[in-house]
């Protein structure tokens, strides 16, 4: 009997190891079909969806010269149209900038009511049509809106102006800061800052010097979606803008005139010079990106 119970009941250990390393490879490693296969239909989506239009938007643009594709940007409506679209993006990124700090450092450092309906109220944008959130600001500021007497009586514009495309475009691009942050406030915690205030930091001094370098990639980073966004709107600026021409255009707006006018040329090179300022966003995403991972890493190290 004692022999029996002393015999081994299960395969010897260096055996189990390595059938468990075997089994873990079989299920994480697939075949080197399934990988070639699974890669080739990444490259081939992102060729046809993504290179190869981003590749037609230049070819077109230059194709009848460089001194038509400079042509289209000596036209007042295209300069006005650059300007506005920079103008309304230099407003709202730094209005979504102090929301998205402000929210992401109630909703990770702080408990009160309300904090789901807050976060879910900051993912809205995400969840409605541009299209409808234009709507909702002609509904509220236009002419016959909720307060359209009133601003007629004080002779203020909103819809079809400047104030109603900026309006329009912090609501589409605010969630982008504050959903980059959020995660990130929640994961580092209150530890740091509450070690600067039993030290007798105040509370602006703890948040210049611990809390601020602390998320600075991760702020940068929402930042630059955030202005991607806000330079690209379409759907909400073209309700609430009215689309006049020199006065209310945006670069994407200005662009759908010329291509319905059969101005292909014009039409592709302000197109080509919003891909640019994509493709420096992207450049400037993939650094932050990198630099973000190396500090979260350095973070690790400590």
């Amino acid at each position: 009997m004692s022999e029996h119970s002393s015999a081994p009941a299960s395969i010897p250990a260096d055996v189990s190891g390595t059938t468990g390393r075997a089994a873990r490879h079989a299920v994480t490693t697939e075949s080197r079909l399934v990988q070639g296969v699974a890669l080739g239909i990444a490259f081939v989506f992102l060729a046809l969806f993504l290179l190869l239009p981003l590749i037609t938007v230049f070819l077109e643009a230059f194709k009848r010269g460089f001194d038509t594709y400079l042509a289209a940007f000596s036209e007042p409506d295209a300069q006005s149209a650059i300007r506005l679209t920079l103008t309304v993006a230099a407003i709202a990124v730094p209005l979504n900038l102090v929301f998205g700090v402000a929210a992401s450092w109630a909703i990770a450092k702080f408990s009160f009511p309300g904090k789901s309906f807050l976060i879910t109220l900051i993912d809205l944008p995400f969840s409605v049509s541009p299209v409808v959130s234009g709507l909702v600001f002609v509904l509220l500021f236009g002419a016959q809106g909720y307060f359209g007497p009133f601003l007629q009586a004080h002779n203020i514009s909103i819809i079809f102006a400047l104030p109603g495309i900026v309006i329009a475009t912090v609501f589409v691009t605010f969630p982008f800061v504050a959903r980059e942050l959020i995660p990130l406030m929640q994961e580092q915690g209150n530890t740091d800052e509450e070690a600067a205030l039993s030290l007798g930091a105040s509370g602006f001094t703890t948040f210049r010097t611990v809390t601020l370098p602390n998320i600075r990639w991760g702020l940068l980073y929402g930042v630059l979606l955030c202005n991607a966004r806000a330079m690209g709107e379409f759907g909400a600026v073209a309700v609430v803008s009215g689309h006049i021409r020199g006065l209310t255009n945006t670069m994407p707006l200005h662009i759908e005139i010329l291509y319905n006018e059969y101005n292909i040329a014009a039409a592709f090179a302000v197109a080509s010079l919003l891909a640019l300022l994509a493709l420096i966003t992207l450049a400037a995403k993939s650094i932050l990106e990198w630099r973000f991972a190396d500090s979260l890493a350095g973070r690790g190290g400590h």
